[in-house]
This record gives C-alpha cells, structure tokens and sequence, in this order.
C-alpha cells in the first residue's frame, strides 16, 4: 500500500505541470503581439513628437525672420527718397547754389570779359539777342536773310553796338563732324553769324529741346534785357522790333508775343499732333501761350530755363513747351498783335493778316505798321 502511495500521489504533480506549461504559452503567444503593438506606438509617438518639434522649432525660426526684417520691408519711394540713397541731395542742393551764384554775378556784371568776346566792346548790357532758328538744308534761306532785314559785315558790328545781336541758331549734326557739321563750321568762319548749340542734336523731333538750349546758351554768352526767338520763314521790321523792346525795357518778368491757345488734337497722323494729349483735361484745350513765329523772354525768365533746364518738360512743339513752363513764373504775360506774323497768300504776293495802327503814348500814328510778315519759300 505505501510502495502504491507515490505513483498516486504523482499523478496530479503530472497534469498540474502540462497546465501550467499550457498558460505560459498562451500567455507568451498574447504577450508577443502586445509587445510588438507596443513598440510601434513607440515609434509612431517619436515620430509625431519629432515633427511637432521640428515644426515648432520652423515657426520659431520664421518668426524670429519675421521679427527681424519687419524694420525692412520695401516701401514706396519718393525722388527725394531716392537722391538720398543715390547720395545725390547734397550734391543737387549744392550745384543749385552754385548756379545761383553765377546767375547772380552774370547779373551783378562780373563777367565783362565774356560780354566783350560776345560782342558788347563797351561792357553794356544789351538789349536784345535775336536767335534765328536754321537748319542744314536752309543755307538760301540764310542768304535771303542776310540780303534784306538781316544786317551783316560791318552793319552788323554796327548794330551790335546799340546793343542788339542777331545770330543764326542751330545745332549739331547726329552723326558729329560729318559734311553737315563741316558745311555749316565754314559757313561760319565767313560770316561769323551762327550761335552753334553743341549739347543740341539738330532734327526735326528734337525742335521743342532747341528752346531749352537757345536760351540757355545764349544767356551764358551775352548779357541783354531780352532775348528773342524769330522762325527763318519771316520778315522783320527790325527798326519795329528795336523799338517795341526799347518800350518795354524796364519791365521784368516779360513774356511777350501773339498770346494764343486752341484745340489739343489728339489723333495721330493729323498735323499738330499732341502725343500728350490726355494732359490737357478733358476738354483738351491748350493754355494760353505765344505764337511760335516770334516771341521775346525778358532775362530773368531766359535765366529760369537755364538753371532749370534738365527739368524742364517739352511737348510736341516749342511755343507750347515754353508756354508751360511759364505757367508756373509770375511772368507778365504780354500779348502784342504786331507780332502776330500770320499771313495769306494772292498769287506771288504774301500780305500779313493783320494791318493795326500803334498807338504810343496816346498819339496814333497814321501809317499802317508791321514788325514780321511770314514769307513762302
């Protein structure tokens, strides 16, 4: 009985061992999946953790960026902004002193020297420089001048010295020192009646430029009460024109001309265009400027264009362009009919327009006078 007792007594030890063996595998075959479910929560944590910082570390980065060029964002810039950044302020204010400063010693009469190389042998101001306004192609037109009002040879030395100078205005050619350039330069050494604009390019598109460096040339070179633009298509009353700015010689800021105004057109291809039209308001409508035929600037309106010149706007044409620029001159506008220089035309004969009587003093004269006529050629 007791060599019985252990077998039975192993008979439970031996099914409770398969039990146990039989829980730890299904424990090790469910532990298995959870671990691998937790290591890949693992990973997925890291990896959304890893973009949140480096996301937030992006956005700090960009703010800081942000924070640090917000002092330097473009803006939009004024000229004067600009001449700062160019370092050009100082400059511009200091070349305009400068120019003033000359203006005031051309005025104050410490240029003699000039003014005798100019023509004035008496050191006197003039009373006027007349600029004819040529070109290339006009050279008989010039001959035709030369041979009626226009003096020349000693007449014209006489007449410079009651202060009046007459010269034949043109520029330079596009191509310099061509035949043009030579052609003209020849013409030149003979008769000694040119003022040659050599910052001017001589063509028809750059007409409206010429008034700019007329005026500023001449006022560089001869020291008068006015100077005078006259087209090379007409005839002058020269002893007429001597004589209205002899009466006007003590006027400043005088303007004087046949004052007109008229229709913009607007439509290309039409004579008189205005490629700028639109600047003229919706009536299109000119402001009231004189005739370009003839027209007289006292000095300190010649000196105005001078300083001014760089800056100074053109339009299509160069009576409209001067016009505008003294619109914003407390000029003293002066309107003249003897220098309305229209004409019509009876076969050969070319009569002027107007016909008027002077009134002077209160005294009429009565001839019938003119000062231009405009000649067909």
């Amino acid at each position: 009985m007791e060599n019985s007792s252990p077998y039975r007594e192993g008979l439970p030890i031996t099914s409770t061992s398969k039990s146990e063996r039989r829980t730890r595998s299904k424990s090790l075959q469910t532990s298995i999946p959870s671990i691998f479910l937790a290591f890949f929560s693992c990973v997925a944590w890291l990896y959304v953790a890893g973009r949140l910082w480096q996301d937030a570390e992006n956005r700090t980065l960009l703010a800081n960026l942000l924070k640090k060029n917000s002092g330097q964002r473009p803006k939009v810039l004024t000229v004067e902004d600009k001449l700062m950044v160019l370092g050009c302020k100082d400059l511009e204010r200091k070349i305009v002193e400068a120019e003033m400063e000359l203006t005031l010693a051309k005025s104050q009469g410490f240029l003699k020297s000039q003014l005798k190389q100019s023509g004035s042998s008496s050191g006197k101001r003039l009373l006027a420089v007349i600029g004819v306004y040529t070109g290339f192609g006009s050279r008989l037109k010039r001959n035709v001048f030369r041979g009626s009002w226009m003096p020349k040879g000693d007449a014209m030395k006489k007449l410079e010295e009651r202060g009046v100078v007459i010269r034949f205005v043109i520029g330079r050619s596009a191509n310099r020192g061509d035949s043009l350039d030579r052609k003209i330069d020849e013409e030149n050494r003979s008769t000694k009646d040119f003022l040659i604009l050599e910052g001017h390019e001589e063509a028809e598109e750059e007409l409206p430029k010429k008034a700019k460096f007329f005026f500023s040339t001449a006022v560089q070179n001869w020291d008068a009460d006015f100077y005078v633009k006259v087209d090379d298509n007409i005839d002058l009353d020269l002893e007429g024109l001597i004589e209205l700015l002899e009466s006007r010689r003590s006027q400043d800021s005088a303007y004087v001309g046949c004052m007109k105004s008229g229709v913009v057109v607007a439509e290309e291809g039409k004579p008189w265009y205005e490629p700028e039209w639109w600047k003229f308001g919706d009536e299109k409508s000119y402001f009231r400027h004189a005739s370009g035929s003839l027209f007289i600037l006292s000095k300190n309106l010649a000196w105005y264009i001078n300083i001014n010149s760089v800056s100074l706007k053109t339009y299509a044409y160069d009576d409209t362009s001067v016009g505008s620029w003294m619109m914003g001159l407390q000029a003293t506008y002066i309107d003249d009919t003897r220098l309305c220089c229209s004409s019509s035309r009876q076969g050969n004969i070319v009569l002027p327009c107007r016909l008027f009587e002077i009134f002077a003093l209160g005294i009429i004269r009565a001839n019938l006078s003119k000062i231009c006529i405009m000649r067909y050629y």
